[in-house]
């Protein structure tokens, strides 16, 4: 896997769209033997890479995929780990049953597709896993609280896993990317209780409308898929890398140059809220 000319089984789970989509397609284009996934079948296939029913909340889904992609080609060298769930509102107006779904599918789907592969990759001693974490999972954002305590979970997770892999020679990296352009923005869940009887409904929609206008002019997710590419052609993977913007990439630096405060007062503004003081 080290090297383009090596053919590569790749498993790509939320690939029906987005970044997913974007990332089997350039690893197909690129030889690899690509396995895309998506919570429904849908109506044909691609012509490079084939698609699978994959729910990453439901243990039998997860490994019946895999079952199939073993059967198929013997093993699994990489996976992609970018399907997600974003849940947009205040913390207050969140049920435990939201935050739930946020946290099963983005953090509990990454340890039910790497508990299904896993195996394999430390019987043959290789693999490599990328998790598709957010910048979101190094600076709380506001009204994103879940999603970003998602993402700040997937961040340690990948470091323990990183760890424990290396014995195995086995390689698991971070992908951190800020605003992208894709489906995730129409499909954004709002909390039950951000309606307009919450206290905080002016807020919430002042940053929401601010977030979603940055997504529709992020960076478009074949500059994503270029960095999994890298990533899994590379000797060796790095702990994590950013994509997007160099505002947002900036942004990350500054909130270990700043001082906390500081910095989230400048956070804060630019989302249209103010410090009290």
């Amino acid at each position: 896997m080290s090297t383009s000319q090596e053919r590569s089984v790749v498993l790509v789970t939320g690939a029906s769209s987005g970044i997913g989509e974007a990332c089997a397609e350039l690893l197909s284009a690129r030889g690899h033997t690509v396995y895309g996934t998506s919570r429904q079948a849908r109506a044909g296939q691609p012509a490079r890479y084939a698609m699978l029913e994959l729910d990453v909340t439901q243990e039998d889904s997860v490994r019946r995929a895999v079952a199939t992609v073993l059967e198929r080609e013997g093993r699994v060298d990489g996976v992609v780990n970018n399907a997600g769930h974003a849940l947009a509102g205040a913390l207050e107006d969140t049920s435990v049953e939201e935050a739930w779904k946020q946290l099963d599918t983005n953090v509990l789907g990454v340890l039910r597709v790497c508990r299904a592969v896993l195996p394999g990759m430390r019987e043959r001693r290789s693999g490599r896993i990328i998790n598709i974490g957010s910048l979101g999972g190094v600076v709380g954002l506001p009204f994103q609280g879940f999603y970003s305590a998602s993402k700040f979970a997937l961040e340690g997770l990948t470091e323990s896993l990183r760890q424990e892999l290396e014995p195995f020679g086995i390689q698991a990296a971070l992908v951190q990317p800020g605003d992208v352009r894709t489906r995730l923005t129409d499909n954004r869940v709002r909390a039950a209780g951000s309606g307009e009887g919450s206290a905080y409904h002016a807020a919430f929609e002042t940053v929401l409308g601010i977030i979603e206008k940055e997504e529709r002019e992020g960076v478009p997710p074949e500059d994503v898929a270029r960095c999994v590419l890298s990533l899994m052609e590379a000797p060796s993977m790095p702990v994590r890398v950013s994509v997007g913007k160099l505002a947002q990439r900036a942004a990350v630096v500054a909130k270990t140059v700043l001082p906390a405060k500081t910095f989230e007062g400048v956070l804060m503004s630019m989302y249209g809220l103010k410090k009290r003081g």
